[in-house]
């Protein structure tokens, strides 16, 4: 398999990666790996990373986008979700730069709602744990499951780590609230 198969092998697999990322796998500089999507017309990251988002967005249901706190990467709807959350200076105390740990929920709590398949679900109880602070600049990639749904209720698992590193650990209920109920 020549290099450029396997440029475009590794981004179908991992959109994600970064132009760094591929050289150093492949021994290459990182000029080589530009000049190698060109040729294959694969868009840098960041555009790479707007098809998914729009093709995931398109199928939200419980929430809109501007609800969600996180970019939505992965989206399965009443199965599981996965969302990254970058750590802005804004977000963090300012003394220590740590992350306040209401956007860690959030961004958990808005994944969550998301895998419902409901046009309006609720967030009925949660346990959540913090297991290490988080850093301004530091990436949050928020894995959600949908563990048990017995009628309108999800049961939902939510795991956010940086760097495969646990950070928080929540479980999540929410309801599945119907049409006649919430169009009153």
């Amino acid at each position: 398999m020549n290099r450029q198969q396997l440029v475009a092998r590794y981004l179908t697999g991992n959109p994600f990666l970064t132009d760094e990322d591929l050289a150093a796998i492949l021994g290459v500089s990182v000029q080589t790996i530009r000049l190698d999507r060109n040729e294959l017309h694969i868009p840098e990251k960041r555009e790479r990373l707007e098809q998914v988002a729009r093709g995931v967005y398109g199928r939200l249901r419980a929430l809109s986008e501007t609800d969600l706190v996180g970019e939505l990467v992965e989206l399965n709807i009443g199965k599981s979700g996965v969302s990254i959350l970058t750590i802005t200076d804004e977000m963090t105390l300012k003394r220590t730069r740590v992350a306040r740990g209401h956007y860690l929920f959030a961004q958990a709590n808005s994944l969550a709602v998301a895998l419902c398949d409901a046009e309006v679900a609720l967030t009925g109880t949660t346990k959540v744990s913090f297991r290490r602070p988080v850093f301004c600049g530091e990436k949050v990639v928020a894995r959600a499951f949908v563990r048990r749904k017995k009628g309108n209720k999800y049961m939902v698992r939510v795991t956010s780590r940086v760097n495969n590193e646990v950070v928080l650990e929540g479980k999540f209920l929410i309801f599945a609230i119907a049409e006649e109920v919430w169009r009153q």
